[in-house]
């Protein structure tokens, strides 16, 4: 079992005193006050690689609105560590998001490849942390609400993005590199921070040396839609861009239901073969649909995990991670 320091971010409405996880629901800050939004570090203990939902907040230290505590700053720039942006998905309460943060970074690390061995800043949007719901009309419910709150998010997370800048800045200078995750529904928070980010103003800036985009719940034309909405302007801010699909996502066919519009993990983008759209080299896309070295069915949003239940798609996300140079591109099937 590992301890993990787990930095985070959220737009949560602290109900409480922010050095008690528990005060942080799923109500959210003033939509347009970056000022609200809380750093600080998590303590998490008790990470079983084997044993789902697993590990214990046993402490939140340095908490404070606007960014982050200047010591903990520096932790982050002494670890030595290459650096892991985490953004989670539907139905994940705090947490929820601080616990698979920590699970996400002893998962890669056991992976064996030293880059994979990293610090982990997590973002946490105020999702209700709900799966499972009777009758089935009240979980629809629950994840259009999970869904509102994410795109409301868009603007708290550019505004993370630019405060993480200089620290990015800094990282990247020491030799070291940045990657940024976004799970399920943290691609839909995602496309509206990368808007967010444009729309303010900010310039194209290499903020991530390669962006994960796992089980994607977000359209699939997201990277297609005119006026350079959604994640089309995602390229701008990273070299290569990893879009990990599976059709047997089970989790993905509800989306679909709700939203009547395929998505970019289901199936992966809509022009996915156009390798003008997509060059090989900035844009890796593996099918995951035939990786069958995890149980499917147990729990039931297993299908929707296999980022962090095969190791086969550990393997790769990892070697990405080493920037390995034999590493393929484009349309591949792991």
């Amino acid at each position: 079992m590992a301890n993990t320091t787990v930095y985070f971010a959220t737009n949560r409405v602290a109900q409480g005193p922010t050095t008690d996880w528990r005060s942080f629901g799923a109500d959210i800050v003033s939509p347009m006050d970056p000022r609200l939004v809380t750093y600080a570090a998590a303590f998490v203990e008790g990470t079983d690689l084997l044993v789902e939902g697993s590990g214990t907040i046993t402490a939140i230290s340095h908490a404070q609105p606007g960014g982050f505590d200047a010591g903990v700053t520096q932790d982050i720039l002494g670890s030595g560590k290459n650096l892991l942006v985490f953004i989670h998905g539907f139905a994940n309460s705090f947490l929820n998001a601080i616990i698979r943060a920590a699970f996400n970074r002893e998962w890669f690390a056991a992976s064996g490849i030293a880059a994979a061995d990293t610090t982990v800043i997590a973002f946490t949007w105020p999702s209700l942390g709900k799966l499972i719901a009777a009758p089935p009309h009240l979980l629809a419910d629950d994840y259009k609400r999970d869904q509102t709150q994410a795109g409301r998010s868009g603007f708290h997370i550019a505004s993370f993005f630019a405060n993480l800048q200089p620290l990015l800045t800094q990282i990247r200078g020491q030799g070291r590199r940045v990657f940024l995750l976004a799970h399920s529904m943290g691609n839909f928070a995602l496309q509206a921070a990368v808007e967010g980010w444009f729309m303010h103003g900010q310039p194209p800036a290499i903020l991530f040396d390669e962006v994960f985009l796992a089980a994607g719940d977000e359209r699939f034309d997201s990277f297609e839609l005119p006026m350079e909405a959604r994640l089309g302007r995602l390229a701008e801010l990273t070299p290569r861009i990893s879009i990990y699909y599976s059709v047997r996502d089970v989790a993905l066919y509800l989306s679909f239901a709700v939203n009547l519009v395929a998505r970019l993990g289901h199936e992966g983008p809509r022009h996915k073969a156009d390798v003008t759209r997509y060059p090989p080299a900035r844009y890796r896309m593996p099918n995951c649909a035939d990786v069958d070295d995890y149980n499917m069915v147990i729990p039931p949003d297993a299908s929707h995990q296999y980022y962090r239940r095969s190791r086969k798609v550990r393997a790769d996300i990892a070697a990405a991670m080493g920037n390995d140079p034999n590493l393929p591109g484009g349309l591949i099937r792991l």
